[in-house]
């Protein structure tokens, strides 16, 4: 269930059309203290960054680690992405158009953190990467990610 202070503080957030370092603060320090604890939480949240494409640039890093926290450590199997998880990751990421620079960033560190992939989470990383400029180094990282698993 979507704690209703999320709703309310994504709501606003859209409408003033802004989402700067104190509503980062905000978020972290009131509305989720304890972080993500659902994945309809993160779903949100990944609407919310579909739609401030301009974002503090510390909504992208809290949000990457959150996502990280979540999908990898409080999630079962605790530090492994099963095809359940792989599958929720790249649909809510990709949501039909293909992830933002921070979903793309999301599943490059999900793979990283985890004991182990389902290679559906793989293979949407090495997709979203590579269509990002600059994004080589991840590739070849993903790419070793895959044949060591």
């Amino acid at each position: 269930m979507i704690n209703a202070s999320l709703q309310h503080f994504c709501n606003r957030i859209v409408a003033a059309g802004t989402l700067g370092l104190e509503d980062v603060r905000e978020l972290n320090r009131t509305i989720l203290p304890e972080g993500l604890t659902c994945r309809e939480e993160a779903d949100m949240l990944f609407g919310l960054d579909r739609a401030m494409p301009d974002a503090d640039e510390a909504f992208g890093e809290w949000l990457i680690a959150s996502v990280v926290d979540f999908a990898v450590w409080g999630e079962r199997p605790t530090g492994h992405i099963d095809a359940d998880t792989a599958h929720w990751l790249a649909a809510s990421l990709g949501c039909g158009r293909g992830p933002t620079v921070t979903g793309a960033r999301i599943a490059v560190e999900v793979v990283r953190e985890a004991e182990t992939n389902d290679p559906a989470l793989i293979a949407f990383a090495l997709k979203a990467n590579r269509a990002r400029v600059g994004a080589e180094d991840e590739v070849e990282e993903i790419l070793s990610y895959a044949v060591a698993a």
